[in-house]
């Protein structure tokens, strides 16, 4: 498949099958978070793996939804403030770098037959705590990762090339 048709196969899974993710598979995607980008090739970032159920039950109260809960593994994304790039004027660039990396997961889920979310409405400060991280880690998305129950890609809605390009 062409990197195209695989953005257009990605979508928002929030239906999984009852089924365990390969520990391989879990790799793959992890992979290639390791191979995204960063500014300055800083990789300020920190993945944490949630298959154990009382861990997941805990994080799970920090995004409250049903269907959440039965994501087979949670990817807690974390970026780490203390090692990434700041631009002259201040703009620290470790959400951007995060983004990059989250974002190849995504793709990397979605070519593995795999399906995500990609959540940040969560409450941040209590999953910290939940997971007992150091100051320096800020939690900045939850991604659930499992079989996707429904199969069917959903009609994405997007603007048109001309609603978001200007040329000069």
């Amino acid at each position: 498949m062409s990197f195209l048709e695989l953005t257009k196969k990605r979508y928002s899974v929030r239906k999984y099958k009852d089924k365990p993710v390969e520990k391989e598979k879990i790799l793959q995607v992890l992979e290639a978070a390791r191979n995204a980008p960063s500014a300055c090739n800083y990789q300020p970032w920190h993945f944490i793996v949630l298959n154990d159920e009382i861990i997941k039950t805990k994080v799970a109260e920090t995004y409250p939804k049903d269907w959440f809960k039965k994501a087979p593994v949670v990817i807690v994304a974390c970026g780490d403030h203390s090692v990434s790039w700041k631009r002259a004027d201040g703009k620290d660039h470790c959400d951007v770098d995060l983004a990059i990396a989250i974002d190849h997961m995504t793709l990397a889920a979605a070519d593995l037959g795999l399906g995500t979310c990609w959540i940040c409405a969560f409450d941040a400060k209590s999953c910290h705590e939940i997971l007992e991280l150091p100051e320096n880690l800020e939690v900045i998305a939850l991604l659930p990762l499992g079989y996707p129950d429904d199969e069917t890609i959903p009609d994405k809605k997007r603007k048109s090339l001309d609603e978001i390009v200007t040329w000069k």
